[in-house]
């Protein structure tokens, strides 16, 4: 699999790229080695970037978090985006039978791994914090590709895929706060703790 290619056909090609992805014999260690740990590092590093070394300012006044913090929240930000999308396959797996879907764990996860490329390739705005905003609006369309994704990895009715992708996201973003919350107290500081959140729900 060509990772750039990969990222071009999931969002610029979901229908026929989702088809494609459930006939794939991948397992969790190869969507996480081969694609998922090299895209989180986008948000991850341009968050640090944008934080720690170009810096943040309003009316004349700029902030830069410091090296070693801006760090830890790199680290910090990564692994969490990583356990996130891992819990979001769960939460699709698990409501499988609810909508009418074929329960698979590794359909699930393939589901969570590549609908979170929006958000992830989106996350080239942190370098610019003032543009951040812009990688949240590049998440949105990770619901969409959700909703694709769920009659085909899922094998749910195109008719429940819609209330599915809603309890989906719904569940998703709890979770995202919950683990953020958690993994946040590992942090030296509440800024820190604050900026950890957007990661939590890419």
């Amino acid at each position: 699999m060509n990772l750039v290619q990969r990222v071009q056909d999931i969002l610029l090609k979901p229908k026929a790229t989702w088809a494609l992805i459930d006939a794939e014999p991948e397992d969790a260690a190869s969507l996480y080695k081969n694609y998922l740990m090299i895209l989180a590092l986008i948000p991850a590093v341009a968050g640090f970037i944008g934080l720690s070394v170009i810096g943040m300012g309003a009316f004349g006044v700029s902030f830069r978090v410091p090296v070693l913090a801006g760090l830890v929240n790199m680290v910090v930000g990564y692994v969490l985006s990583l356990v996130v999308v891992f819990v979001v396959g769960l939460i699709v797996d698990a409501l499988a039978p609810t909508f009418d879907g074929v329960q698979s764990p590794v359909a699930a996860l393939k589901l969570a791994v590549y609908a979170s490329t929006a958000s992830l390739v989106g996350g080239v705005f942190s370098l610019l914090p003032s543009l951040s905003v812009l990688g949240a609006l590049c998440g949105l369309y990770g619901i969409y590709l959700i909703y694709l994704g769920l009659p085909v990895l899922m094998k749910c009715p195109a008719d429940r895929a819609l209330p599915y992708t809603a309890v989906v996201v719904v569940c998703a973003i709890v979770g995202g706060f919950t683990i953020a919350w958690v993994l946040s107290l590992l942090t030296p500081s509440p800024a820190l703790r604050l900026g950890a959140l957007p990661l939590a729900l890419a």
